[in-house]
């Protein structure tokens, strides 16, 4: 069903919450088309400025790990293209990733591509027992996705775990891709 589309699976770290002042320190775009990675990009970036003692609990990089770092305006052309060629964008909390995408594209007045966004976190809410929006952990539990609390906030490991989680959902029915991609997939014979 999705042949001929390219998704994309992205992930960002920051310097803290949503707010005008904080910024990108890490992202990754993946782009699957039938269900196999053909392409990914991963980049670290210098936000100049301080990053918040708990995002850096939360996901361990610190301002020495940013050093020498480009900035996002250094950077964001290429995000810009990776975002251009991807029918739909997948994320686990699109309103924190693609918000920031937004608001830093905004920031340095690049016009940011629009693909369709879809987020597993509030779509995946068939993944928890009481019907809550699930953690990736509790997400990859649900698709039979090795999920090692370790290695998670890394930004590929977690877009990998979570794009295995969102193409076994489609496989198995509980996701759907929106009707506009749906249409444009030719039908089997």
């Amino acid at each position: 069903m999705t042949n001929n589309l390219i998704i994309a699976g992205g992930d960002t770290e920051t310097t803290g919450l949503l707010t005008p002042d904080h910024r990108l320190i890490e992202t990754y775009t993946g782009l699957w088309r039938g269900g196999k990675k053909i392409f990914e990009y991963e980049q670290r970036i210098d936000p100049q400025r301080s990053i918040s003692a708990d995002a850096q609990r939360v996901h361990g990089i610190s301002a020495a790990d940013l050093f020498g770092k480009p900035t996002w305006e250094n950077v964001v052309g290429t995000h810009q293209k990776v975002f251009s060629k991807c029918h739909m964008i997948v994320f686990h909390n699109a309103e924190f990733d693609w918000n920031f995408y937004t608001q830093e594209f905004k920031r340095v007045g690049v016009t940011l591509p629009q693909p369709i966004v879809f987020d597993t976190m509030t779509e995946g809410v068939w993944a928890t027992h009481d019907g809550k929006k699930p953690s990736l952990q509790e997400l990859c539990f649900a698709c039979e996705v090795e999920y090692d609390p370790a290695l998670a906030h890394a930004a590929a490991y977690d877009v990998d775990k979570m794009m295995d989680c969102f193409f076994k959902g489609l496989e198995w029915g509980y996701f759907e891709l929106p009707e506009a991609l749906r249409e444009s997939q030719p039908v089997a014979a």
